[in-house]
């Protein structure tokens, strides 16, 4: 049975990526019609967040109680905060190319990030490199509660002391000081919201298909 939560998901991504395309939206120097990325490529970075986030609470909860579903959960809150955090990279190269004239510049916003993901990268190495059940649950837990905090310095606190192209980093204004009015607003915010819940969505299929497994091994 699909939960209220699951389709409220679907509609607002729906109202986001055709809104998102047809509303009007302020027409600003440089962005111009990219600022309509900001539909896209935040809120994979919130919905990234918000996963990864669920995924170290339930570490904690792991290493607390010592039940492998919260190790399961762990696990795959973080599988797909690392798919949105793919996702919010690519939209982030599109937004730069379109804007700063280069997918990739030396920019500590996008340095910060991309060491960010690679953190977690090597969280899903560490899991597949361990054979023995408990001892991977315990240690990818451990890995999993420091990385979260220093995932959220490297992206917002590092990049703020220095000198930043991205929008709200090192001087740099953020869009709130342009022209985040409520045009942007009405589909920024469901944009976050939608994105959000089907991230959590694809979690949770992955978490029952992994329990279905475990069943049978059991």
């Amino acid at each position: 049975m699909i939960k209220w939560w699951k389709i409220t998901g679907v509609l607002l991504v729906l109202y986001a990526l055709i809104c998102g395309l047809l509303l009007p939206v302020p027409n600003l120097p440089i962005l111009e019609q990219s600022i309509r990325n900001l539909y896209y490529h935040v809120p994979m970075w919130f919905s990234m967040l918000l996963l990864l986030l669920a995924s170290m609470i339930h570490g904690i909860k792991y290493l607390s109680t010592g039940n492998i579903k919260h190790d399961v959960r762990s696990a795959e809150y973080a599988n797909a905060g690392i798919l949105f955090g793919a996702m919010g990279l690519v939209t982030g190269m599109i937004w730069a190319k379109n804007t700063w004239g280069a997918f990739w510049t030396n920019d500590p916003k996008l340095n910060s990030a991309a060491i960010g993901m690679l953190m977690y990268l090597a969280y899903t190495v560490l899991r597949n490199s361990i054979e023995d059940e408990e001892k991977r649950a315990r240690i990818s837990a451990v890995y999993n509660v420091f990385s979260f905090p220093i995932f959220t310095v490297l992206i917002f606190v590092l990049p703020r002391l220095t000198d930043s192209l991205h929008p709200g980093n090192g001087g740099n204004p953020g869009f709130n000081s342009y022209d985040l009015d409520s045009r942007l607003r009405m589909v920024f915010y469901p944009a976050v919201i939608g994105w959000s819940l089907i991230g959590f969505w694809i979690a949770d299929l992955r978490i029952r298909l992994k329990n279905i497994e475990l069943k049978r091994e059991a």
